[in-house]
């Protein structure tokens, strides 16, 4: 059990508008959830979401055991980049969820990988075998799988020091004023849609993107993002804020976005160190024909 005081300054709101607030990890729907199912209690009894909560209550939560999900071999065509004894470097095309989770527990890139390769690390266990770093199921491009713990280890560290190059393209809605730029945004939950992500106005954590529009027709831009940070949904929320949502975006989009069956995001570039041999790899992902066909030549 996790347990926590509720402060003074949290004293007559809503339980699930607390707990929200003070575990921004978490959705309120989910959290919602977990009190309904009696996962949470204040002062050692059931509550309900919309009990207020006094100073000084004592909420005790935690989530209940996840059942693993024991992914199976399924052969599928991948698009293969590069591939040694250490690594595999793969285009994922959009629409494919990268690895085994609620609602996609087959026809996913882990089922692929585990059909491919006889080996991958087991770091992130049963459901995410050799699973470094991931894409958005709508997002297409670079992406990198480890074959080993070592190689995972090192990929994942060199992720969380930010020294690995990543340059993506987006086609956005209009064309931006400047033809290139910093957008440099902190990035927090959101206050009230928690299943969002959007720009702080206080804290947050910081994010840095990087544009250049390559090609525009006044109604859509080709625009290349190179991040310096990995926020949730970074490249989406920082073009929306500067007043060009992706195109096909339906959480941050809104009508500008337009009638696009995905996201417009592909993950071009991506450069790393290899964790074996120390040399520096880079790989780009052809760009996809439905950004072809949608930029008129």
């Amino acid at each position: 059990m996790n347990k926590l005081t509720v402060e003074i300054s949290h004293a007559g709101q809503r339980l699930d508008r607390v707990l929200a607030q003070l575990l921004p990890d978490f959705s309120r729907s989910r959290l919602q959830t977990l009190i309904r199912d009696g996962f949470v209690t204040v002062n050692g009894k059931a509550a309900r979401p919309r009990d207020s909560v006094r100073g000084g209550n004592v909420i005790e939560w935690r989530e209940p055991e996840v059942t693993k999900i024991e992914s199976q071999p399924e052969a599928m065509d991948l698009e293969i980049l590069f591939e040694d004894d250490d690594l595999l470097v793969i285009n994922k095309p959009a629409g494919l969820v990268v690895h085994p989770g609620a609602g996609h527990q087959q026809h996913t890139l882990v089922n692929a990988l585990l059909a491919h390769c006889k080996n991958l690390s087991v770091i992130g266990g049963k459901e995410r075998p050799g699973i470094v770093h991931r894409l958005d199921k709508e997002t297409s491009g670079v992406l990198v799988v480890a074959k080993n713990d070592a190689t995972h280890r090192d990929l994942s560290k060199q992720f969380a020091d930010r020294t690995t190059g990543k340059t993506y393209l987006a086609l956005v809605a209009g064309q931006p004023r400047k033809s290139f730029g910093t957008i440099d945004a902190p990035i927090a939950r959101h206050p009230v849609h928690r299943q969002r992500m959007s720009i702080a106005r206080r804290g947050g954590r910081a994010a840095r993107t990087d544009y250049r529009v390559l090609d525009s027709t006044g109604k859509l831009s080709l625009v290349e993002c190179v991040i310096h940070s990995g926020r949730t949904h970074q490249i989406r929320i920082h073009l929306h804020h500067l007043g060009h949502p992706v195109l096909g975006d339906k959480l941050y989009g809104g009508k500008r976005a337009g009638n696009f069956p995905r996201q417009m995001l592909h993950a071009w570039k991506l450069t790393f160190r290899h964790p074996r041999t120390s040399e520096s790899l880079s790989f780009t992902a052809p760009i996809p024909n439905d950004f072809k066909e949608a930029m008129p030549a």
